[in-house]
Formats: C-alpha cells, sequence, structure tokens
C-alpha cells in the first residue's frame, strides 16, 4: 500500500474525537464539535492552498517539517469532508451537539462557581466551623448542588458519546474523498498542468452530496455518496488529462483508492519495482508461452511462488483457448479465474501475454472502480461554459496542432453575441493589450480569450494578480489556451477549470481538417484536375504521416513534429508545379505527350524528403519509409485527371473532378477507425502498440511513486527500507562470479599487435565489463556503509541514492555503459554480460569462438566487435578495411567469404521469417518472434551478393525494442516488394539479457 493509502485509511475511529487539530505550537478546536457548522468561521490553513507537491528541500529540517505538514494537510482535509457531509446529511446531529456542549459548559461555570463560593466561605468563617450551623448547611447545599451537576455532566457525555457513534457511520465517506484528493494531488509529477485546487475538489464533494436521497439506510447512502464523489471526480479529472495519460490515471486511482485489491508485493512486481533474484530453470517457461516471455514467467514463479502453483501455468490445455485468444484478458479459464484476484489477471497476462496488458488494465479498472467505461463524458465548451463561473477562469490545455479557437466563438456568438467576444493572441507587445481588455471585459460582463499563454509563462503571475484583485460582472468569462509548460505558474493552474483539447485521432479526421481549412475556390482553382487530386495525395500522405505516430515505435522510430506548416508549404510546391501542367481531362487527352508525366513527381518527392517533411525525420529507416509512401502517393497511376488509373490512394479512388465536395464525400466513406493497412503495417500492430503503451503506462505509474522528500536528504530509515532490497540483489547476482575480486590489467598495445583483432576486442571487452562491475560494486558499497552508519555522506553517494530512491539508473553507470535506464535491469545486464564476456574470452583463446553460434546481446558494444571481425578479415586477405563490403546469407554459408560468423538471439518485429524469405504477419501472430541464425562476413566489393538486390531488404538490428541505437544492418530475403516490408515497420532486436 502507499504510503498516502495507508495515512488516509488510518482507522480514525481509534482517535478521540475530542480532540483539537494541531499546527506546531498552536491548537484549534474543531468546528464539528465546538460551534454550529452553519457558521463560516473555520477555514483551511496555510498549506492546503498549495500542497507540498513538486518542492524541493534544502536540509533534513525541511523533509521532517514537509511530511508533518502533509499529514496536517491529510487530517484537516478528512475532518473538513467529515463537516460537509454531516452538515448536509445529519444537521441536527450538530445541532444537539452543539446544545449539549454549551450545556456542558454552563454546568462546568456552575460547578466552578459553587467551589469558588465553598472556598470563600470556608475563608470567612469564624470560630468553630463544626458548630457554624449556617456554614454546614451552605456546605451540604453544595455538595447536593455538585452531585447533581455531576449528574448532569456524566448524562451530557453519554449523550454525546451516542452522538458521536452515529457521526461515526460517516466516517468512510470522510475517508475516501481525503485519499481521492490526495491521490490526483500527485498527478502534477507526470505533467505540469496536471494541477487541482481545494476549493474546486470541495464543489465537487458537494456536488455528490446534493444528490437525491432514494430513501435507503444510511450505509446505503453512503456507498452511493462514496461512488457518486468517485465518479465525479474521475470525469473531472480525466477530461483535464490528455488521452494518453488517463490509463495511467485510472490504475494509479485504483492503487490509491482501492489498496485491498492488491495483495503484498503485486504492485511492485506490476511496476517493476519489486527487486527479487531470479535463478532456477534457466528461462525455460510454459510449452505454450512464446519463448522470449519464458524469463517473465520464471520471476513470476520465484516472486509468486503459491499464485503459480494455483494457476498451473504448465497446463497448456487449461490455457489453450487464453493462448489464442484475440481477447485473451476475457477468455481466463474459468478454474483458474475462481481462484485468483482481479489484479493477479493483470499479473498473469503481463507475464505472458503483454500484447494485451492495456486491455487487461482497463478490465480491471472498470470493474475496481465499478465503471462501465474508463473513458468520461464527451465535454463540449458549451458544457464548459455551463459549469464555469466569472471568478475562476477557464484554461483549454491543447495540444500540437489543435486549436478551439473557431470554435470558442461559435460559443460566444451563441451565448453572448460575438460583438461581445475580444480575443488576444499572446506574444511580444501584447501584454498591455491583454491586462486592459481583461479589466473592460471583467467589468462589462465580456468574454475574453488569451491564445498561446506558453509563450508568455514570465508574464502570468501579473495575470494571476490582476485576476484575484478583480471583482468581475456575473456574465464576465476568461477563457485562457496553452500548451503545456513546465513554467505555467501553479497556482493559476489550480485556480482555473481546465480541459484538455486534442485534435481527434484518425485520418478521416485528419482529412476533414485539412480540408476544412481548404476553400472551395482554392481546391478548384483554375478548374485543374491535376492539382486538386494532387492536393488530396498531399492531405492523404500528410495523414498518414501523423497518424502513423500512435504506432511508434514500430511506426516511427520517435514522435515527429509534422504540423500545418508541413502540408500548406507541400500545397505552395504542388501548387507551383501544377501551373505549368495541363489543367483538365480533355486538354491532357489532345496534348499529345502520350505517357509523359505533366508533373515532374520526383521534384516533388526530393522537395519533401530533403526539405519539407524528410526535414524532421532524422532515422535513416524512417526517411525509407517517408520514401516509399511519396512514391506509392504522387505518380501518374494515382494521380490521372482522365479518371482512368485503376491504383487507389490507399483505400480510395481519386475523383475526376475540382468540386471540393466530390473529395469531402470520398473523406466521409471512411470507416472512423484507421486500418493497419492505412499505413502498410501489420494486422497484428495493435498487439505490438499494447505491448509498448502499456510500458509507458508502468514507467508513469513508477514516477507517481517517488518521493520529493525522500530523495533529497539522507533518512537512515527510509534509506535502509528502499534501497536495501538493491544492494540485497547486486550481492545475489554476483553469487557464483568472481568479478568483483578479479584483478585485471589492461590489455597492453604490444600484446595486442600479436593478436587477432576479435581477440583484442574480447579481452579489452572483459577489461571494462570487471573495471564497471568494480567501480559499480564500489559506489554501492559506500552507500551501503553510509546506511549502516560507518562512512559519511558524500555528494557522490547522495547523488546515488537519488537516483536509485526515484527508480533511475545514475548517470555515472550510464557514462561507462549506456544500458538500460532501469537500475534493476542494469545491474542484471551487467553481471550477466560481464560473466559471458569470460566464456567469450575462453573461446576466442582456444581459436572455438568463430565456430560457434554467436549472441550479440551479451555483449557491451557489439557494434564494435563486428568492426573487430571487419579488421581481421582485410588482415587475413591482405586488403583495405574500405575494399570489403559487408554480406549475410541464411543459406549457410557466404560465397567468397574467408572466414564466417553465425549470428543467433535474434528477435524480428513486423513480420515474419522462416529463413528463405519474410511473410506477413496476421492477426493472431506473436509481435515479436525469433528467427533462424544467419551467417555473416565481410568479402571483397566485387564478389557477387548472396542475394538478387530486388529479393532484399536491408533492415535494422536495433539494442533493445525501443529501437533507439542501431547496432547494424541485415539483407533479409523478402521475395520482392520492397516498400511493403518498409512500411510495416521490419526491424530486428537483440534479445533481452
Amino acid at each position: 500500500m502507499s504510503s498516502y493509502a495507508r495515512q488516509c485509511l488510518t482507522p480514525h475511529k481509534q482517535r478521540r474525537r475530542e480532540t483539537i487539530a494541531s499546527f506546531g505550537w498552536t491548537t484549534l478546536p474543531h468546528p464539528s464539535y465546538s460551534s454550529d457548522l452553519a457558521s463560516s468561521d473555520y477555514h483551511l490553513f496555510g498549506p492546503m492552498k498549495q500542497g507540498l507537491r513538486g518542492k524541493h528541500y534544502e536540509n533534513d529540517e525541511e523533509v521532517k517539517n514537509a511530511v508533518k505538514t502533509l499529514q496536517k494537510e491529510q487530517t484537516i482535509l478528512f475532518y473538513e469532508l467529515l463537516a460537509n457531509t454531516l452538515q448536509n446529511e445529519k444537521p441536527e446531529l450538530e445541532v444537539r451537539k452543539t446544545e449539549l456542549l454549551k450545556q456542558e459548559e454552563d454546568l462546568k461555570i456552575q460547578l466552578a462557581k459553587l467551589e469558588s463560593s465553598l472556598l470563600e466561605e470556608l475563608a470567612n468563617a469564624k470560630g468553630n466551623i463544626l458548630e457554624n450551623k449556617e456554614l454546614l448547611d451552605s456546605l451540604n447545599k453544595t455538595k447536593a448542588s455538585s452531585i447533581t451537576i455531576t449528574e448532569s455532566l456524566t448524562e451530557s457525555v453519554r449523550l454525546q458519546a451516542s452522538l458521536d457513534q452515529e457521526r461515526n457511520t460517516y466516517l468512510p465517506l470522510a475517508e475516501a474523498g481525503s485519499c481521492l484528493y490526495f491521490v490526483i494531488s500527485d498527478l502534477a509529477k507526470i505533467n505540469n498542468m496536471y494541477r487541482f485546487s481545494l476549493a474546486a475538489f470541495l464543489r465537487l464533494f458537494q456536488r455528490a452530496l446534493a444528490s437525491k436521497h432514494d430513501g435507503s439506510g444510511t450505509e446505503l447512502r453512503i456507498k452511493a455518496l462514496s461512488a457518486q464523489v468517485l465518479r465525479l471526480v474521475y470525469e473531472y479529472v480525466c477530461r483535464s488529462l490528455f488521452k494518453a495519460d488517463r490509463m495511467m490515471f485510472a490504475m494509479h486511482m485504483v492503487h490509491g483508492y482501492r489498496p485491498d485489491l492488491f495483495e503484498e508485493n503485486e504492485w511492485e512486481a506490476f511496476t517493476g519495482m519489486l527487486v527479487s533474484d531470479v535463478k532456477g530453470d534457466g528461462g525455460r517457461g510454459p510449452s505454450w508461452v512464446d519463448q522470449e516471455r519464458h524469463g517473465a514467467v520464471t520471476a513470476f514463479k520465484t516472486n509468486f511462488p503459491r499464485l503459480y502453483q494455483n494457476i498451473d501455468l504448465e497446463d497448456s490445455g487449461t490455457w489453450s483457448n487464453f493462448a489464442r485468444s484475440s481477447q485473451c484478458e476475457q477468455e481466463f479459464p474459468g478454474a483458474v479465474e475462481r481462484k485468483i484476484s482481479l489484479f493477479q489477471q493483470v499479473l498473469v497476462v503481463q507475464t505472458t501475454r503483454p500484447d494485451r496488458l492495456i486491455s487487461a488494465m482497463g478490465v480491471f479498472a472498470c470493474r475496481a472502480l465499478n465503471m462501465k467505461e474508463l473513458s468520461p463524458p464527451s465535454i463540449n465548451l458549451k458544457k464548459l461554459y455551463q459549469e464555469s463561473i466569472s471568478t475562476e477562469p477557464v484554461l483549454i490545455v491543447i495540444s500540437a496542432g489543435a486549436d478551439p479557437s473557431q470554435e470558442l466563438q461559435d460559443l460566444a456568438g451563441e451565448t453572448i453575441g460575438i460583438e461581445r467576444y475580444h480575443q488576444v493572441a499572446m506574444g511580444q507587445g501584447q501584454a498591455e493589450v491583454a491586462l486592459k481588455l481583461l479589466r473592460e471585459c471583467s467589468k462589462s460582463g465580456d468574454w475574453l480569450c488569451l491564445k498561446n499563454l506558453h509563450l508568455v509563462t514570465a508574464w502570468l503571475p501579473v495575470l494571476e494578480k490582476e485576476i484575484n484583485t478583480m471583482q468581475p460582472h456575473n456574465d464576465f468569462r476568461l477563457w485562457m489556451t496553452s500548451e503545456v509548460h513546465m513554467k505555467f505558474p501553479t497556482i493559476l493552474l489550480q485556480s482555473s477549470l481546465k480541459v484538455t483539447y486534442e485534435a481527434p485521432p484518425g485520418v478521416k479526421r485528419n482529412l476533414m481538417r485539412t480540408y476544412e481549412s481548404w476553400t472551395p475556390e482554392y481546391v478548384s482553382r483554375g478548374g485543374n484536375v491535376l492539382r486538386a487530386q494532387a492536393l488530396f495525395a498531399l492531405a492523404w500522405f500528410h495523414a498518414v504521416m501523423q497518424e502513423r505516430r500512435m504506432y511508434i515505435p514500430q511506426g516511427w522510430t520517435k514522435f515527429y513534429e509534422f504540423s500545418t506548416s508541413d502540408i500548406r508549404a507541400g500545397a505552395d510546391i504542388i501548387d507551383r508545379l501544377c501551373k505549368g501542367a495541363l489543367y483538365d481531362a480533355t486538354a491532357f487527352k489532345n496534348s499529345g505527350i502520350g505517357g509523359q508525366d505533366p508533373v515532374q513527381w520526383k521534384f516533388v518527392h526530393g522537395l519533401f524528403e530533403f526539405a519539407i517533411y524528410g526535414g524532421r525525420v532524422d532515422n535513416p529507416f524512417d526517411t525509407r519509409v517517408m520514401v516509399s509512401y511519396l512514391q506509392q502517393f504522387f505518380n501518374s497511376s494515382i494521380i490521372s485527371p482522365q479518371g482512368r488509373s485503376g491504383k487507389r490512394l490507399g483505400p480510395l479512388k481519386l475523383p475526376a473532378s475540382t468540386n471540393v465536395r466530390d473529395y469531402v464525400d470520398v473523406i466521409e466513406a471512411l470507416p472512423e477507425f484507421d486500418k493497419p493497412s492505412y499505413f502498410g503495417l501489420p494486422e497484428n500492430i495493435e498487439r505490438s502498440t499494447q505491448r509498448m503503451v502499456s510500458q509507458q503506462v508502468i514507467s508513469q505509474l513508477k514516477i507517481l511513486q517517488r518521493s520529493d522528500a525522500q530523495a533529497s536528504k539522507f533518512d537512515k530509515e527510509v534509506w535502509a527500507s528502499e534501497l536495501g532490497p538493491i544492494l540485497n540483489l547486486w550481492k545475489k547476482v554476483n553469487q557464483g562470479h568472481n568479478l568483483i575480486q578479479s584483478k585485471i590489467s589492461p590489455p597492453s598495445e604490444k600484446a595486442g599487435k600479436g593478436s587477432s583483432p576479435i581477440l583484442t576486442f574480447i579481452m579489452l571487452e572483459r577489461y571494462n565489463a570487471i573495471k564497471l562491475v568494480q567501480s559499480v560494486h564500489a559506489s554501492l558499497a559506500a552507500l551501503s556503509k553510509v546506511i549502516r552508519g560507518t562512512q559519511l555522506l558524500t555528494t557522490d553517494v547522495q547523488n546515488l541514492a537519488a537516483a536509485l530512491l526515484n527508480q533511475e539508473t545514475p548517470l555515472n553507470w550510464l557514462s561507462q555503459w549506456d544500458g538500460p535506464e532501469d537500475p534493476v535491469q542494469y545491474l542484471r545486464g551487467l553481471v550477466s554480460r560481464a560473466a559471458a564476456i569470460q566464456t567469450w574470452v575462453e573461446r576466442a583463446e582456444s581459436g572455438a569462438l568463430l565456430r560457434e553460434t554467436l549472441d550479440l546481446s551479451e555483449l557491451f558494444r557489439p557494434d564494435t566487435f563486428l568492426n573487430a571481425f571487419r579488421q581481421q578479415i582485410a588482415r587475413e586477405m591482405k586488403c583495405s578495411m574500405d575494399s570489403l563490403k559487408f554480406a549475410c546469407s541464411w543459406k549457410g554459408s557466404v560465397q567468397g567469404a574467408r572466414t564466417m560468423v553465425k549470428l543467433g538471439g535474434l528477435m524480428l518485429e513486423g513480420c515474419t521469417f522462416d529463413g528463405s524469405r519474410l511473410s506477413e504477419n496476421q492477426r493472431d501472430s506473436p509481435s515479436v518472434a525469433s528467427i533462424p541464425p544467419c551467417v555473416i562476413s565481410w568479402i571483397p566489393k566485387d564478389s557477387p551478393d548472396p542475394y538478387g538486390l530486388d529479393e532484399t531488404i536491408s533492415l535494422p538490428i536495433y539494442y533493445s525494442s525501443t529501437r533507439d541505437r542501431i547496432v547494424t544492418r541485415l539483407d533479409v530475403p523478402c521475395g520482392g516488394n520492397i516498400d511493403q516490408w518498409l512500411q510495416s515497420g521490419a526491424a530486428l532486436f537483440l534479445k533481452n539479457v
């Protein structure tokens, strides 16, 4: 359970209801116990206004104070929500409570007066008090009155206890609300724009309380109110998040709000934060599970042995339907489903079928939150206006390429009249204009829209101050638009009603946006059919280039900022080229130029590749995909003014027309959801997409678990608890190896001159590996000593701990080997590679290395090994390295090669390969598959290639499935149609070690 969940769910029944809120040395009585809740004298103080999230702490004392303040925040909010609930649901309880408290105070005052009177009489008594009849009578009366008052006080306390017991039935609702607020407070760690005010949250809570009472009992009413609060908060926050972040939020909310759904270590295993020593069966797994998932199955078995035994993954018959299903998250074996929890089902999918993990998360979150779907109800600006108030600005957070200006202008015209709507595009010199309009509009009740605030973040504190000081007209609305910006002021974000505005996804909507920006006159200019068709081809090309970004890294290896400026530049190029072309089908027919193209399409290809779209692309393999699209879309076989072409533009047939309506009709005939074939991607692309998106969601969930106070300064208990597992893992993965104890000298230049380049490389690789292992060990040993108190804290240890606490690989480690960014994977990969290099050295020294199948994933620098191999062949052939070319073959040998190396352990994504030719993936094909070993070598440039140029496609080998670094490229037999395999996103990877 997360720290805030534990704090939020602390049983408040264990606390005395008479306690008071404490602020340092100051104590304040809670209003629900000391005054009528109808009064508004009670307010939240200090830290609750802004919160502690995202702050940097300079010393240990600040860290401790931050934790204490956060605890106060949670306690105060709990009591505030409880007070609001009681005021709405049981106001008579508070009235009666107040009366009893007043009565108790009166009785205590009477008792105090009796005591004072008694003492005064005793002090003034003269003579023998035992003979003073008046005094004795007074004492007896005082005693009787005291007994009566004491009995009344006892009865008052009893009645108060009875009232408290009735009040306590509403504690779960206050606890749930308090927990929800601190769950959403963490979202600012993901995006600076995701900040929400307490005032807005309290309004949502009040809206839930105002829901109709169905006459059910108190317990059912509380459950209904809790569900209503959850729904309102979820929908309110979701509409302020970009779509890509909503699954993260749903899982984060379940984890914080429903900790009862998670057994010990399950959440940590899911997010990759569980550090365990995985040993045993060498990566073997159930026969029905893909080979590349066997390591994950082994880890699952190690972490949850009892669960693994219960689900019996080894029984292929039980799991056959699950293994084949395209919706495996809904096809669990009945006997297994009854034995395991909802979240354990997610863990099983993550382990065996990560290609369905996003869907499994969605099913789990819907059930856990009792929702039909995770997507919030669609909201337009009109609905948003109905929720807004004059004192709360409306901030529209836009994505690149999205513009709500027209919709907002239409809303203003419909609501207050276009003459009362003002807008300012912020930029240099617009600050004074904006402030002047703000003051005028706030007084007159007009609307004002300040656009592109991300361009003027330094001026926003001035705007914030102006907003806080004005007293606006009830009809006034301040609309603001901004892209995401890290320096956008926190208070302005919290005090605004936020909604995200994204360009709708999909080729169809992308095309519609383009044609909405082009007037009918622009499309039909000059009656040029060729030009109109070329513009449509451009719109299709632009849509494909943009929407392919939905499939990163298989679609594109990274997000490229293709924008409206690109399509404008492209349209200008086409416009110029078409001016010299023949304008209509009749002229083209009568021109007598036969098959000559009226437009130089190669000129279009070149400008688009090198000057417009291609200027944004920095991966050569992405460039090849773009070029294939250019050649496919811009040619005379597609664009034909006569309309005689048999080829289609994707699924579309181009109209032989200049009428914009004809093109819009073609667009409207497209389905709402894209088909992979639009992009040339394989049918199983969704499986690859779900794998990558789920990794992104899990990375975000790990960020949400970070504690800013935790990593800033030394805390022995926190460091021991959080970093102990990593220190233990380091010890375990090194057991059985002598890497730490090894004493090794760097290979000498003299020894290198007599050795083969490959042996020299391997010796150097071993030296660097052992040095890196020992360097990592030294840093972790220093960290361990600091935690034990036997060494002083240094800056290096502080930086190391901060990185590890944030589940990040320290920068000084990455500078020595650019490995995984997750420290657990880094440490495992480091030791496994260092151990593997030892065997490489032994085989190389015995001369057996090149006779065996080699796995490049066992090396730290596989690209350097290939260069060493090239150098060795050049020496053997007594020729220059430049006179050699790289060759590979799946036929068992490379013709003309003196020395060959067999490579194994390669994985393929985007298609399948059986050793003879590539074949298309089907809908149920695995997203990643292994391929047969291949033989590589370096041969003279004048030697024949193993395959013909038209028979193969050059595919990159990436270090990992993230496609961030290239090792080399291999020529793979494809049977022709190279564009098909380029557009499929086919690529090779080294397997995970």
